[in-house]
């Protein structure tokens, strides 16, 4: 859509300029007086960038608002109508007038000398509205600084177009080129303004009929000017063929036009792309635009290429990098029994969009679920490739079943791998169902804070150890209680530090902000809480990313749990069959008898085959009926096709078959075989058998 800028009462877009002396014309017979201008102070360079002029600063030296600066406006509620000689005070149109009318924000210090000539007044005004150009890191900030730059003190009416897609770097594209309008400006009608004015040139209906796109013909007038990279007058010889390609049909109406050099088009061309066109205009009763202010439009227009090209660059390779960050986190969260899961991702706001946090959460065996929080420093694709790094080396560790302490310390072996440069933190945490407990190791990260069901909140101290990447260092597991019912949030230190707030005292405030969102509401959706702990952080702008992850401890009911502990001996699997046996008819799964008894025969005694100490033979029931055999031999079984005459390797095979799901993982202490088989649905375990927290 495109942007329309129209002067409005109390406008930042009200340039701040002097008023304009009287001048011959009003004063008929009276010599021109000498202008005397009092040369300004010198001054700090942190004071000519903090300041306008002395008229404009304010109190405690900050740059003035547009509130402050703006004038009184016309009736109409139009900008304030300049005088006849500020209309005429642009680059270019004489000594006096450049002085009374410099661009919006330059500052006091940079006043005209007395000796100053139409040279130098231009290059004062090159400087201050190329710098202001070149402060721009986005797209609508660099063409606001053009507009403002432009309007009133070079024309009285600006019309940007802009390629249609905006080329990225060195591609080349064989589509035709489209220019799309994107804003237009123009100055206050001079109707509204004291004394007699002449009567304004159709400004306004070309500003109403102006071309939204323009599809730009090759063999055009406009392809060639477009080419050229040169600005023009729009009198030049051919070139209405182009101002009414670009500006619509309606510029070839009688009056529709100021007269004479009144109108320059001027390519916006970038290092190897025509980026879009400025059309510059100047109403009738305001001197025609000279030689010299082509080549102010020219650079104008040079300027504003770059920084179009620079903002188009930076907005790819946030883009990018916004891809890359959510890319290497978890597209969704597992459903494991027994937790309830959520998560959140706020990149940072100052930066381009990647930084280093991240989260997960990873089901190992047993039925229970590694949470892991991390932060990489720094915000880089570096920082966000080196997570990514990180985080698969954390899910690879994790499935070895290895404890907290030992999961940070190969952690920290891989991050020195990858350079001694990189530091990060990471919180890693594992919670069994079954036992209702939580494990939970340190490196270096915010602490985690435990929600319980009464409301409570308690700040978990984990003992720190230093962060990941220094090396030689020891971590600590420390084992804890997850009652049923109680909520972990893990989170980085965007959540709680600040410039103006420490670590310390921000988790102290996430901790009583969560007793007051909570108050009253044990059983708050995980989701609503999580966007609730974001909510309260508020519209200011973000240092840093913010990676949060909620988990709800739902426990698994005791009674869909059968665990026993088995001598390896020939008779076991025997023994196996009939525990199994049991267990089923106890849960009403009769129809699932002889599949389990059977597979559970067969890994029972792959298991005695290897085992030296006790096996560990447990049926879980959920929607699903798992079975884990568990034995301290690190051997992983592997499935094989046996030969006719083969006596054994066929027990695999049959599980294979038989389960809809089955698996083997070497463990820090042995290997742990499963399987998994569903279970009809009207014969799974209902809400009075298991009375789970209800879902978010």
């Amino acid at each position: 859509m495109t942007e329309q800028h129209t002067p409005r009462e109390g406008s930042g877009d009200a340039p701040r300029r002097s008023g304009a002396p009287p001048t011959r014309a009003e004063h008929p017979g009276t010599p021109e007086p000498s202008p005397v201008r009092r040369r300004a102070e010198p001054s700090s360079p942190s004071s000519s960038s903090s300041s306008s002029s002395p008229s404009s600063s304010s109190s405690d030296g900050k740059r003035p608002t547009s509130s402050d600066t703006a004038r009184p406006s016309s009736p109409d509620g139009n900008r304030p109508q300049p005088s006849g000689a500020e209309r005429s005070a642009v680059p270019g149109e004489g000594r006096s007038a450049a002085r009374h009318h410099a661009p919006a924000d330059v500052p006091s210090h940079e006043a005209v000398p007395d000796d100053a000539g139409p040279q130098t007044d231009r290059l004062r005004y090159l400087d201050v509205a190329t710098r202001r150009i070149a402060r721009g890191m986005d797209l609508d900030e660099t063409l606001r600084a053009l507009r403002r730059a432009a309007v009133p003190s070079f024309a009285d009416a600006i019309f940007i177009h802009l390629h249609d897609p905006l080329p990225v770097g060195q591609e080349k594209s064989a589509a035709p080129v489209v220019l799309q309008l994107h804003s237009v400006d123009r100055a206050p009608d001079p109707s509204g303004a004291a004394g007699p004015t002449p009567s304004p040139p159709a400004v306004r209906p070309l500003h109403a009929n102006v071309a939204e796109r323009v599809h730009v013909t090759v063999t055009g007038r406009l392809a060639e000017l477009l080419l050229a990279g040169r600005p023009a007058f729009g009198d030049a010889p051919g070139i209405g063929g182009a101002v009414a390609e670009l500006l619509g049909p309606v510029t070839g109406e009688p009056g529709t036009l100021p007269p004479g050099r009144r109108l320059i088009i001027a390519p916006l061309h970038g290092r190897h792309d025509v980026m879009g066109t400025v059309v510059l205009l100047r109403r009738p009763e305001r001197p025609a635009f000279t030689s010299d202010d082509l080549l102010v439009a020219s650079q104008l227009a040079t300027h504003t290429a770059m920084g179009v090209q620079k903002a188009v660059m930076y907005g790819h390779e946030a883009a990018v990098a916004d891809t890359l960050q959510r890319t290497m986190l978890p597209s969704s969260l597992p459903e494991p029994t027994g937790v309830r899961l959520a998560s959140r991702y706020l990149p940072a706001s100052r930066t381009a969009q990647v930084g280093g946090d991240w989260y997960d959460a990873i089901p190992v065996t047993g039925n229970r679920i590694a949470l892991v929080v991390g932060d990489v420093m720094g915000h880089s694709m570096t920082s966000a490739a080196i997570m990514g790094q990180l985080r698969t080396t954390v899910q690879t560790l994790a499935g070895l079943d290895l404890p907290p302490d030992e999961v940070l310390h190969h952690l920290d072996e891989q991050a020195r791998r990858l350079g001694s440069d990189h530091i990060a933190t990471c919180l890693y945490a594992i919670y069994d169902p079954i036992s209702h407990r939580l494990l939970m190791a340190n490196a270096g990260h915010p602490p985690a804070v435990l929600l319980h069901p009464d409301g409570r909140t308690e700040i978990l101290r984990v003992p720190p150890g230093p962060p990941i990447g220094v090396g030689d260092v020891l971590f600590e597991s420390v084992e804890m209680p997850a009652p049923t019912g109680a909520t972990l949030l893990l989170y980085t230190d965007g959540l709680v530090e600040t410039r103006a707030t420490d670590v310390g005292t921000g988790v102290e405030a996430l901790r009583r902000r969560l007793e007051t969102t909570v108050d009253g509401r044990p059983t708050l959706s995980l989701e609503l809480l999580c966007d609730q702990v974001l909510g309260s952080l508020g519209p200011a702008a973000r240092d840093d990313d913010i990676a949060l992850l909620a988990a709800r401890f739902e426990g698994f009911p005791p009674d869909s749990v059968a665990y026993w502990f088995l001598d390896p001996r020939p008779r076991t699997a025997g023994q196996a069959r009939r525990l199994a046996r049991r267990a089923l008819h106890r849960w009403g799964l009769e129809s699932l008898l002889d599949p389990t008894e059977l597979m559970v025969s067969e890994v029972v005694t792959n298991a005695v085959r290897f085992a030296s100490r006790p096996i560990s033979l447990r049926l879980l029931r959920t929607d699903v009926l798992r079975c884990e055999v568990t034995d301290d031999s690190p051997e992983v079984p592997r499935m094989r096709h046996a030969a006719p005459g083969d006596e054994g390797g066929r027990g695999l095979f049959l599980v294979s078959q038989l389960a809809r799901r089955w698996g083997a993982t070497r463990l820090s202490t042995g290997k742990v075989v499963w399987f998994e088989q569903p279970i009809p649905r009207d014969q799974r375990p209902t809400s009075r058998d298991q009375q789970p927290t209800p879902r978010d």
